[in-house]
């Protein structure tokens, strides 16, 4: 289990401050252009060597979010520290080299891996982009990143279609962590997998922190999930975060009654134990209440 205590015993390693990002749309091509914010002055840290959750429902803004903080997606406004530099206002040099120690796994490997390209390559690529190491250096750490997701290196030659869904994530977490990342963000990593293939990969996630003190930022929607491996949690709601807390606080006793609606429509795995339904009113949510620390480390927006 995650240690309760961990976020006050480390640095911060991400500090994610008045985050924002709007999109401009036209309902029709002449039409006045629209302005929605998708994520709407998000702040929250990320200490070394834990796994920070954000969670909510499809649209709340939580892949945005990460896409911002990579600059995958340029934000509107806002700051995003990361070993003390505004990752938002470097150049695209500085910028490259400093992401080399950020990288994402997206949600779906079968859509994430290039088909033509075989499984090794897939893994090398981002060691050919900033130039690490020698071919043969490369062919080394290829084999290294296999066996070190649970592969044989003689996969290396294979390409996707050749694996099944699990295998496929697992080369996509071996590319992420080919540069030795101190964060990676973890899009939904095993919500396009089979409920038999989730738990597999969400224990290799779980030992590969444990084995090379990686820090996670763990974007999903399966709170079971959430509850299980993370230190912190965050909850999204429109753009904006309603309540942030260790998880053992936000699931034992949620404030937010957006986060008490969220909670409450969790499947229980006690078959004797009664579920009370809880309905949100969206009209009592008031975008512009700020997050107030209702207790220790337990923030909540209103």
């Amino acid at each position: 289990m995650a240690d309760p205590r961990l976020p006050e015993l480390q640095p911060v390693l991400l500090d994610v401050r008045e985050l924002t990002k709007d999109f401009t749309r036209r309902r029709w091509l002449f039409s006045r252009p629209r302005t929605m914010r998708a994520v709407d002055r998000v702040s929250f840290v990320v200490r070394a060597g834990e796994t920070f959750g954000l969670v909510g429902e499809s649209g709340s803004g939580k892949t945005t979010t990460s896409r911002c903080i990579l600059r995958l997606t340029e934000p509107t406004s806002g700051e995003v520290w990361f070993r003390g530099e505004n990752l938002v206002t470097l150049p695209a040099g500085p910028l490259r080299r400093t992401r080399r120690h950020m990288q994402l796994v997206f949600q779906d490997p079968y859509s994430s891996l290039n088909p033509r390209m075989r499984a090794g390559d897939i893994i090398a690529e981002p060691l050919v982009i900033h130039r690490a190491g020698s071919r043969a250096a490369r062919r080394a750490r290829v084999a290294d990143l296999l066996a070190l997701v649970g592969l044989e290196p003689s996969h290396a030659s294979r390409y996707p279609h050749e694996f099944s869904g699990g295998q496929r994530q697992r080369i996509a977490v071996a590319r992420a962590l080919a540069l030795e990342p101190a964060l990676v963000i973890a899009d939904e990593p095993v919500a396009a997998l089979d409920a038999s293939l989730q738990a597999q990969i969400v224990n290799l996630l779980v030992d590969l922190q444990a084995r090379l003190g990686l820090t996670y930022l763990l974007i999903s929607h399966d709170l079971r999930l959430v509850r299980h491996v993370c230190d912190r949690v965050a909850v999204m709601y429109l753009g904006r975060i309603v309540e942030m807390a260790p998880a053992s606080a936000l699931f034992g006793s949620p404030r937010h009654a957006y986060t008490q609606a969220l909670l409450s429509a969790v499947p229980s795995t006690d078959a004797g134990a009664g579920t009370r339904r809880v309905v949100f009113d969206p009209r009592a949510f008031d975008p512009r209440a700020p997050l107030r620390e209702a207790a220790p480390g337990h923030w909540v927006a209103g």
